[in-house]
């Protein structure tokens, strides 16, 4: 172990210097005060400056202090012990409960490649139901798939995540692990009540690196949550149901950190890494020949607009993209999903089969049309339409409200029921509305 001195502290950022040995990108040091303080080096000048990150805000770090190598990046434990807590982006269980029993227990680097060798074979497509219709109509989950939730502010996303956590918890169907990055701490609070209400934390670990945390933990509890749900999928053959609210928070921590260590930013005022930061989390969530990682993200849209250069980066490492609208919202359709823009490559006959297929081409079509006649309708009034053209509008009328969906997760707050509706009744629901 080697020894340096601090010698510039500003903001978040704590220069050490060291003249023998110094550490490398990646590894903590810890410096010498009571209790220890953490330092997460991120790069290092030639001349043996070690520029790092202070990973908890320790504001009791003074120049001159003493700092120390560890010779090990930022470890977690890995344990099953997990299940059923709230843990922060070093691991640390955060819920009042007892803390786990690490002894011969496993740490892990939360900086970790990719699988390279997935070793393999192709197997038949497993769909997984959700009971919410409109998703599994038009982004059906398929194990091992990446799906996003992209909407601007209100618009229910987080709404619409928590609902998915209940509903797969509820039917038993794995592991499901939630990365609570940079969002509102009311809401954690609300799914961690919502799962301990109906029994469901059992199947449930949760990671929370929420808006109230600095930019360091936010960026990397997504790391931390992705570490063990790969131990649960490599180690114990599970296979993982992963939640990420919100992935645009996650870039959002890192180009704070790229602000305040001076970096020059890119396209859209972004850090200049934000393609390899979004990629070295994207590429961990896959799956390998013992089990598999099935990603639901939300992505957060400044402005609602959806050609941010952020947005459309984390979409193009997407399966699936479920859209939700304003003007939807605005109608009091719940979840306010358009489903126009609303898009899967995972819609084709050889996965979902040929009735879910044609059935959706055929809904695709009505919907388009749907779209053609509003403006016509606006002008002429719909008295002035062919009877097939208002047959037509009527019918995607009724699949519009048809699409609409009272949740579980806010059933306390509405007085209505939540619903849980099967695949195989939704697909009939739809024959019979557009026959």
């Amino acid at each position: 172990m080697s020894q340096g001195i601090v010698r510039t502290i500003k903001d978040l950022v704590v220069s050490v210097q060291f003249d023998e040995e110094p550490p490398t990108p990646g590894e903590v040091i810890v410096v010498q005060k009571d209790p220890l303080a953490q330092l997460l080096v991120d790069s290092l000048l030639p001349n043996g400056e070690a520029v790092c990150l202070n990973i908890s805000s320790d504001s009791d770090i003074k120049k001159g202090m003493v700092a120390e190598t560890t010779g090990k990046g930022m470890e977690i434990h890995v344990t099953d012990q997990a299940i059923g807590r709230i843990l922060d982006a070093l691991g640390q269980p955060v819920d009042g409960l007892p803390p786990f029993k690490t002894e011969g227990v496993e740490k892990r680097n939360i900086v970790r490649p990719p699988l390279r060798e997935l070793n393999f074979k192709p197997t038949q497509p497993q769909i997984l139901e959700t009971g919410v219709k409109v998703i599994d109509f038009f982004a059906p989950f398929v194990k091992g798939s990446k799906i996003g939730i992209i909407g601007g502010a209100g618009v229910g996303k987080t709404v619409l995540t928590m609902e998915l956590v209940h509903n797969i918890a509820a039917s038993g169907s794995g592991i499901s692990f939630f990365a609570g990055i940079g969002e509102r701490i009311r809401e954690g609070h609300e799914l961690y009540d919502t799962l301990k209400k109906r029994d469901l934390l059992k199947n449930t670990c949760l990671f929370f690196g929420q808006m109230n945390e600095n930019a360091v933990a936010r960026s990397l509890v997504g790391a931390s949550a992705v570490t063990l749900a790969e131990y649960f999928r490599d180690e114990l053959g599970k296979d993982i149901l992963f939640f990420a609210d919100n992935m645009f928070r996650f870039v959002q921590a890192k180009n704070e950190l790229s602000t305040i260590l001076g970096q020059i930013p890119s396209e859209g005022g972004y850090e200049p890494t934000i393609f390899s930061d979004i990629k070295s989390l994207e590429d961990r969530l896959t799956s390998s020949d013992k089990g598999s990682i099935t990603a639901v993200q939300t992505i957060y849209v400044p402005a609602d607009d959806l050609s941010d250069p952020a947005v459309q980066m984390i979409q193009h490492e997407l399966d699936s993209t479920i859209v939700l609208s304003r003007k939807v919202a605005e109608q009091g359709i719940r979840p306010a999903v358009d489903l126009i823009r609303t898009s899967s490559s995972l819609l084709a006959p050889e996965i979902v089969g040929e009735r879910h297929y044609i059935l959706s081409v055929q809904v695709q079509a009505l919907l388009a049309k749907y779209e053609r006649l509003r403006g016509i309708i606006t002008i002429i009034g719909e008295n002035e339409l062919s009877p097939l053209d208002r047959g037509d509008y009527a019918r995607a009328q009724k699949l519009i409200n048809y699409f609409s969906q009272q949740m579980f997760v806010v059933s306390d707050l509405n007085g209505r029921p939540g619903e849980f509706v099967s695949r195989e009744d939704m697909l009939k629901d739809v024959e019979e509305i557009i026959v």
